[in-house]
């Protein structure tokens, strides 16, 4: 993608994406009509079909030749990732926004033949914007994020993942996260996958270990970390395959293979 198509493009997505998190703000405190989908733990609300029929309506006005992968339904049926993509997350982290009314974000991923050139994640309730460009560095609002640590020791690492890792299961040799986390300084767990790989390339966490994450979760931030210098693979360090599910790593490159080597062992 050219320089200017591509921020061209990105002006575009920006400014769609800070007026779609003004109306979920506007309507923060009205009633929402909640349903589940795969399982009760999987839910959407009405504002997040109403978020993604916000976007979907104006790329295909704006882009009628663009395709679109989005969550909720409003998308295109894609086998194939040539082209340009929106992917398209309309409320990541569904549950926060349930119960909580914050810690949640708008992801907008924008790719071309399967690279990504734009990364938008959008804090909504902070009023955060995370924002990155191919080839132009990753912003927290309008201050440019650092690129992540040249030197980063295992024990003095910030690990993002949930207690399924560490507990009895058939998908991961669990006995190894325990080992994992009794290293690390820390671990945490936020509610939303793309603002736990925003916080990765802002690096205030250093990796992001999470199962079967779809499309929409992971293509904005995949962008940000990338822009820092983070890597993100499947947990085993092979590449992500952007249109299909995919289990997990983002991280510092400094800890990357320490991890996939000694620690992360599915099953």
């Amino acid at each position: 993608m050219k320089r200017d198509d591509r921020q061209k493009l990105f002006d575009t997505a920006k400014q769609w994406v800070m007026e779609a998190g003004e109306n979920i703000r506007a309507a923060i405190d009205e009633p929402l009509r909640i349903d589940t989908k795969s399982n009760a733990n999987d839910l959407v609300t009405h504002m997040d079909q109403q978020t993604e029929q916000f976007f979907t309506e104006k790329i295909r006005r704006e882009f009628p030749e663009h395709s679109i992968l989005s969550e909720e339904g409003y998308g295109d049926d894609l086998n194939s990732d040539k082209g340009v993509i929106w992917i398209i997350d309309p409320i990541d982290g569904t549950m926060n926004f349930v119960h909580q009314k914050r810690n949640f974000a708008i992801s907008v991923g924008i790719y071309q033949d399967g690279v990504g050139e734009i990364g938008l994640i959008y804090n909504v309730m902070d009023d955060v914007l995370y924002a990155a460009m191919r080839g132009e560095g990753a912003y927290r609002n309008e201050k440019k994020l650092p690129r992540l640590k040249q030197e980063l020791p295992l024990e003095e690492a910030i690990l993002i993942l949930n207690n399924f890792w560490t507990c009895p299961n058939h998908k991961i040799e669990e006995t190894k996260m325990q080992s994992l986390v009794k290293k690390v300084r820390g671990t945490r767990s936020y509610g939303s996958a793309a603002l736990e790989l925003a916080y990765v390339a802002e690096g205030i966490a250093d990796c992001y270990l999470t199962m079967k994450l779809a499309p929409w979760d992971i293509a904005g931030g995949m962008v940000l970390v990338n822009e820092v210098g983070g890597l993100t693979t499947k947990a085993d360090g092979r590449p992500i395959n952007i249109l299909e599910q995919n289990t997990l790593l983002s991280c510092n490159a400094e800890i990357q293979q320490e991890l996939v080597g000694e620690y992360i062992k599915l099953k």
